[in-house]
Protein backbone atom coordinates (compact mmCIF):
# COMPACT_ATOMS: atom_id res chain seq x y z
CA UNK A 1 0.00 0.00 0.00
CA UNK A 2 1.16 3.39 -0.64
CA UNK A 3 2.07 5.38 1.97
CA UNK A 4 0.46 9.29 1.91
CA UNK A 5 2.50 11.95 3.26
CA UNK A 6 -0.26 13.77 5.24
CA UNK A 7 0.88 16.56 6.09
CA UNK A 8 1.39 17.80 2.66
CA UNK A 9 -1.99 17.61 1.82
CA UNK A 10 -4.16 20.02 2.11
CA UNK A 11 -7.32 19.97 4.72
CA UNK A 12 -9.76 19.55 1.36
CA UNK A 13 -7.75 16.46 0.20
CA UNK A 14 -7.46 14.72 3.81
CA UNK A 15 -11.06 15.64 4.26
CA UNK A 16 -11.57 14.32 0.82
CA UNK A 17 -9.54 11.00 1.82
CA UNK A 18 -11.14 10.36 4.99
CA UNK A 19 -14.47 10.12 2.98
CA UNK A 20 -13.05 7.85 0.59
CA UNK A 21 -11.76 5.16 3.25
CA UNK A 22 -15.24 5.90 5.48
CA UNK A 23 -17.06 4.64 1.99
CA UNK A 24 -14.46 2.14 1.53
CA UNK A 25 -15.22 0.84 4.96
CA UNK A 26 -18.69 0.82 4.51
CA UNK A 27 -18.44 -1.14 1.63
CA UNK A 28 -16.18 -3.83 2.65
CA UNK A 29 -18.63 -4.19 6.40
CA UNK A 30 -21.34 -4.16 3.81
CA UNK A 31 -19.60 -7.08 1.62
CA UNK A 32 -18.69 -8.98 4.41
CA UNK A 33 -21.88 -8.74 6.45
CA UNK A 34 -24.11 -10.18 2.82
CA UNK A 35 -21.29 -13.06 3.43
CA UNK A 36 -21.87 -14.15 7.19
CA UNK A 37 -25.62 -13.90 6.48
CA UNK A 38 -25.28 -16.48 3.74
CA UNK A 39 -23.05 -18.53 5.29
CA UNK A 40 -26.15 -18.47 8.46
CA UNK A 41 -28.55 -19.57 5.94
CA UNK A 42 -26.52 -22.29 5.04
CA UNK A 43 -26.48 -23.61 8.60
CA UNK A 44 -30.14 -22.99 9.20
CA UNK A 45 -31.12 -25.94 7.50
CA UNK A 46 -29.19 -27.78 9.95
CA UNK A 47 -31.11 -26.16 12.91
CA UNK A 48 -33.53 -28.29 14.59
CA UNK A 49 -36.72 -27.03 16.43
CA UNK A 50 -36.23 -27.50 20.07
CA UNK A 51 -38.26 -29.51 22.35
CA UNK A 52 -39.14 -27.87 25.39
CA UNK A 53 -36.74 -25.42 27.27
CA UNK A 54 -34.05 -27.19 29.45
CA UNK A 55 -35.75 -25.40 32.69
CA UNK A 56 -38.79 -27.24 31.97
CA UNK A 57 -36.95 -30.30 31.74
CA UNK A 58 -35.13 -29.56 35.06
CA UNK A 59 -36.54 -30.41 38.29
CA UNK A 60 -36.92 -28.49 40.69
CA UNK A 61 -35.82 -29.41 44.19
CA UNK A 62 -38.35 -28.23 47.22
CA UNK A 63 -37.48 -27.80 51.15
CA UNK A 64 -39.23 -30.31 52.92
CA UNK A 65 -41.70 -28.98 55.47
CA UNK A 66 -40.31 -31.04 58.33
CA UNK A 67 -36.80 -29.14 57.99
CA UNK A 68 -38.50 -25.45 57.87
CA UNK A 69 -40.48 -26.42 61.21
CA UNK A 70 -37.23 -27.76 62.89
CA UNK A 71 -34.87 -24.87 62.10
CA UNK A 72 -37.73 -22.66 63.35
CA UNK A 73 -37.92 -24.90 66.64
CA UNK A 74 -33.82 -24.29 67.12
CA UNK A 75 -34.46 -20.49 66.54
CA UNK A 76 -37.27 -20.41 69.36
CA UNK A 77 -34.95 -23.27 71.49
CA UNK A 78 -32.38 -20.80 71.24
CA UNK A 79 -33.75 -17.62 72.70
CA UNK A 80 -33.79 -17.05 76.62
CA UNK A 81 -37.30 -18.04 78.51
CA UNK A 82 -38.73 -16.16 81.03
CA UNK A 83 -38.62 -17.82 84.61
CA UNK A 84 -42.08 -18.09 86.48
CA UNK A 85 -42.22 -16.51 89.58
Amino acid sequence: MAKIDLDSLSIEEVAALRDGATDKLMEKVAARRAELEAELEKLSQYDRPAKKSQAATVPVVKARKGSENKQENKDEAKEPIAKAA
